[in-house]
């Protein structure tokens, strides 16, 4: 006799789009009378320290057009090389750095924009110090589960080299697609989803 085990069927997945960037960012989409201003959109103050830069950059899918309903957050460490998280235990981080920000993709061109400050060098869970970066979320229509990568610095070549997770690339020139390009205090940062220059993303 067959036993019937009651097991639960999984759920369906569906994407994080078309309106993902709608909910999460309403103030810059027009909708007024939700938050002062959308949240993750400002993550300095004139007391912040550190250097100021400007990250801007475009998710591009993989027939080269960039998406205009995406949605990134980023995570990163202030210029001292601490993170404002409970969980930080070498010291305090700046309180006039959030550590966090969300930008959705513009309706024009599909860029993103983040103000922030170059971070400082953290240590990777054996000890040796990662490159200075900044960690990205990435979620738009089509993409059923967040995609998770970095951005390193183009100025940072002697600490890239040294980097535990840029070394564990196999595919050595793969990396260069975690490197950003312009100079301080203007970096670039293409996300490509998939072809040629596909962006190398995170199993976290």
């Amino acid at each position: 006799m067959v036993q019937d085990l009651s097991t639960l069927k999984e759920t369906a997945s569906q994407t994080a789009g078309p309106y993902v960037h709608i909910g999460l960012t309403p103030s810059f989409c027009g909708i007024g009378g939700v938050y002062e201003g959308d949240l993750g959109a400002s993550m300095v103050n004139d007391k912040t320290l550190g250097q100021r830069i400007t990250v801007t950059g475009r998710v591009i899918d993989g027939a080269g057009m960039p998406l205009r309903d995406a949605l990134l957050e980023i995570w990163q460490a202030d210029a001292a090389g601490l993170y404002n998280s409970p969980s930080e235990l070498r010291g305090t981080a700046d309180p006039n750095f959030t550590g966090w920000g969300r930008s959705p993709t513009s309706d024009e061109g599909g860029v993103f924009t983040f103000e922030t400050v170059k971070p400082g060098r953290v240590p990777f869970r054996d000890g040796r110090l990662m490159a200075p970066h900044i960690s990205i979320w990435i979620v738009a229509r089509g993409i059923n589960i967040g995609l998770h990568t970095r951005m390193y610095f183009p100025d940072e070549a002697a600490a890239n080299a040294e980097d535990p997770l840029l070394a564990r690339i196999e595919h050595r020139h793969r990396a260069e697609t975690l490197v950003a390009a312009g100079q301080a205090p203007n970096y670039v940062f293409d996300i490509h989803l998939q072809g040629e220059k596909e962006t190398v993303f995170l199993d976290i």
